[in-house]
């Protein structure tokens, strides 16, 4: 609870001198991959990320396997702050795990959270506020296509959450349970050409049995406004579980509020092997609403009017003369 509170006083600070929407006019979901992007939704908007997927793995040393169903979720909303977003994740599983080592087949069906986690995530860093600013060049077709080496910049967030795991769950480390700490470093890259490359690192359950370090690489490409592919390896490491696992998919953007994705998911050894098939969707409730800056002028907008009123004035006096 220090450290969220440290971060949120962080947030207030930093916010006093900085100021740059976040909110785009199409939904900007961390979906189909399991990474989380630098920037927040925008404040006013409350969007839903969901999807389901199925469990298949077989264990070769331990002679066992899986086969269920998973549910994995998010709520994300923009608060006070341009940069600043609250979550909620989770995920459920539900399966039956068969141990074939004895001479008789043995099953046991398990379901449970295996994460629930509430956090906050800021944007401490954004290369792309003054971009607005660069002009094309219309006189030179190459100059505007060219690698642009500011692109190699990225965005940078923060993260800090807080787990609740429950006691006597089948897919945390005995005895874990209760809250732990959860935090994340996120980065952006945004290139030409509609890619974007989003690097996540994380330490999770900090100061458990179940401590781990782990990272999400992932790279998407849109090739038409509709149309997304994506790419991504995730990295698991702790005394519990390690994995690396790779994930290949795409999305569909149906309207500017509502987005549709698949993926797959598998990894490259036998202890466990891991294949996952999944169909997700985002929706969001779009409340966002522009901030009108006062600059401290007193300009009310009315500036033309008044100028052609003292013009008016001027030229009577000088016909008067």
């Amino acid at each position: 609870m220090r450290i969220l509170k440290s971060f949120l006083f962080f947030i207030i600070v930093t916010s006093i001198n900085s100021a740059h929407a976040q909110y785009t006019e199409v939904i900007n979901s961390n979906r189909p991959g399991v990474s989380k992007s630098a920037f927040s939704v925008g404040t006013g908007v409350v969007q839903f990320e969901t999807g389901a997927f199925t469990v298949k793995e077989e264990h070769a040393l331990s002679d066992y396997e899986v086969s269920g169903f998973g549910l994995d979720f998010g709520l994300r909303y923009g608060l006070f702050f341009d940069q600043l977003e609250l979550s909620l994740d989770g995920i459920y599983q539900n399966d039956k795990i068969t141990y074939n080592s004895a001479s008789i087949p043995f099953e046991d069906k398990r379901s449970n959270f295996k994460n629930f986690t509430l956090g906050a995530k800021y944007l401490v860093y954004d290369p792309y506020k003054n971009a607005e600013e660069e002009k094309p060049n219309i006189y030179s077709y190459h100059a505007n296509r060219k690698f642009n080496w500011k692109s190699l910049i990225p965005a940078v967030s923060v993260y800090v959450g807080a787990n609740l795991d429950t006691e006597n769950n089948p897919y945390t480390a005995p005895g874990i349970e209760g809250f732990s700490p959860k935090v994340m470093i996120a980065t952006q890259n945004n290139f030409n050409g509609g890619w974007v490359f989003v690097m996540n690192l994380i330490k999770d359950r900090i100061g458990t049995d179940q401590s781990n370090f782990s990272y999400i690489l992932t790279l998407t490409h849109s090739f038409t406004p509709q149309w997304v592919i994506f790419g991504e390896t995730q990295g698991i490491q702790s005394d519990f579980y390690a994995d690396n696992i790779f994930r290949f998919g795409g999305a569909y953007l149906w309207s500017k509020d509502f987005q549709l994705d698949a993926n797959i998911a598998f990894n490259a050894k036998d202890t466990p092997t891991v294949f996952n098939i999944a169909f997700g969707a985002s929706y969001r409730l779009d409340f966002h609403k522009d901030k009108q800056i006062d600059n401290g002028n007193g300009n009310d907008g009315n500036f033309k009017k008044k100028k052609k009123k003292k013009n008016k004035k001027k030229k009577e006096e000088d016909f008067d003369s």
